[in-house]
């Protein structure tokens, strides 16, 4: 006897779980994460207003993330917009808002799909921007997902997943620039 088997559409939470993470982690690459061997490990020191800017390097207006290496000298400022440091600043200051924010929600997602952050990794500076990747972990497989620095240091500093950076991007740092 030959059965065939028919097409059963997913439960719809399932279904609006994987469109809601595909929306907010896109692009995203299934093979492992290439381990860069020059990772500096990253604390927050926190978020403050950048007086006045560089208005030629889009920096008028907005708040600086301050980042130092754990254990090294080296220093990082990102420059963000206000939303993007309400979202780093609400963790840093250990407050709980009434309703999740888009970063929380990310991570329950995560969680309901039997995954979590495992790291983050500020990779790139490039045009006068950074790039960062998170480390998604999965099924025993490691998921790397382009983010931007300000959205992967917000889910970092919520789960106490290490923040790093690689000798490209703090190489950039060295002038400032601006953080998108």
């Amino acid at each position: 006897m030959n059965r065939q088997r028919r097409y059963r559409a997913p439960h719809p939470a399932i279904a609006l779980a994987f469109l809601l993470i595909n929306f907010l982690l896109v692009p995203w690459t299934v093979a492992a994460a290439e381990q860069p061997k020059d990772l500096y490990e990253m604390e927050v020191l926190g978020v403050v207003a950048a007086p006045g800017g560089d208005p030629s390097a889009g920096q008028a207006g907005q708040t600086a993330i301050l980042l130092r290496g754990k254990g090294t000298k080296r220093e990082l400022t990102l420059f963000v917009g206000p939303f993007e440091a309400n979202s780093i600043a609400v963790p840093l200051q250990q407050m709980k808002p009434p309703r999740p924010l888009i970063h929380d929600l990310t991570l329950s997602l995560l969680a309901a799909l039997h995954s979590r952050l495992g790291r983050v990794i500020i990779t790139d500076f490039k045009d006068n921007t950074y790039y960062a990747t998170l480390s998604i972990e999965t099924d025993g497989k490691e998921i790397t997902v382009d983010s931007r620095p300000s959205d992967a240091i917000a889910l970092a500093l919520r789960t106490g997943a290490p923040i790093y950076a690689n000798s490209k991007a703090l190489d950039g740092a060295n002038s400032n620039r601006t953080l998108r």
